[in-house]
């Protein structure tokens, strides 16, 4: 790693962060990883029951980290999405594309048993600041 390279991170306040010893998301040099990111405030989960208002809110959460960091959904490279049903793929996906239409991130979809019960969606990302001058 180059000694001009500076790392820096952002938080989204959630307890887990600080329990569970990650951040929100991190950027070094002009790539910026985003956690797994879940639709969770500090009241809890947002969107109980609805996929896809849980994958809008997770979503607006990420670009919010990205933009802190310096970067904003365009220069999203990579999205990597969990759901808890396979059936809720549709309505997850359509959210995705709302977001990603122009974009087009290389994305994977995966069925997987998440945390609670009441998270049907989470979803990790990837961004290269610049990558959405290319578009």
């Amino acid at each position: 790693m180059s000694s001009q390279q500076v790392r820096s991170s952002v938080s989204s306040g959630t307890h887990w962060e600080s329990i569970a010893g990650f951040a929100r998301a991190v950027r070094i040099g002009e790539r910026i990883l985003v956690s797994g990111t879940t639709a969770t405030d500090s009241q809890g989960v947002v969107g109980a029951g609805d996929a896809a208002a849980q994958t809008r809110f997770i979503l607006d959460k990420i670009e919010a980290a990205i933009g802190q960091l310096g970067g904003s959904l365009r220069d999203v490279v990579r999205t990597c999405v969990y759901v808890r049903h396979v059936k809720d793929w549709e309505p997850v996906a359509r959210v995705h594309g709302e977001y990603f239409e122009d974009i087009r991130p290389a994305n994977t979809l995966v069925e997987a048993r998440l945390v609670g019960d009441e998270y049907l969606v989470e979803i990790e990302a990837e961004a290269v600041i610049g990558a959405g001058d290319a578009l």
